[in-house]
This record gives structure tokens, C-alpha cells and sequence, in this order.
């Protein structure tokens, strides 16, 4: 999305996704915004910019289709 000239730029906001599991590459591949890791419980955090309601709505219907439960989810601070 690209704002018009003279408007202030979007804001996008950090998100944290904990997962009690850990998922595949091809699982990975389904949220190439988002960064994975092992979580410290040995599932998987996914993390990245959120870029508005829609969007953050988009990434939790995803987790859903793919049957994945999301534990904890927190905005980051900036």
C-alpha cells in the first residue's frame, strides 16, 4: 500500500505467535512474512510486521486452516 504524497507513512506493528509445536518448511512457507524459530518449550514462534487488522486477521486464519493452534500471540513493543 503506498500512501499519497504528503500523508504520513503506514504504521505496521510487531507481532509474536507461539505455537506448542513445530512445524515443517512447507508449514514455514505458508507465512513468508513472518520469521520462525524453536521456541524455548520446543515448539515454534513465528514473528514479523503486522501491517493492520486485516492482515493480522489473515495470518491467524491461516494458522486455522493449516489446524494449527496459536498458545500466545502479543503485540511487540516498538
Amino acid at each position: 500500500m503506498v500512501a499519497p504524497v504528503g500523508a504520513p507513512a503506514p504504521r505496521t506493528w510487531r507481532y509474536e505467535f507461539l505455537l506448542g509445536v513445530r512445524v515443517s518448511d512447507t508449514v514455514r512457507a505458508a507465512f513468508p512474512e513472518l520469521t520462525a524459530t524453536t521456541g524455548a518449550a520446543g515448539g515454534t514462534v513465528f514473528f514479523g510486521e503486522v501491517e493492520d487488522d486485516a492482515h493480522l486477521h489473515g495470518i491467524l486464519a491461516r494458522f486455522q486452516t493449516l489446524g494449527l493452534s496459536v498458545l500466545e500471540m502479543r503485540r511487540l513493543p516498538d
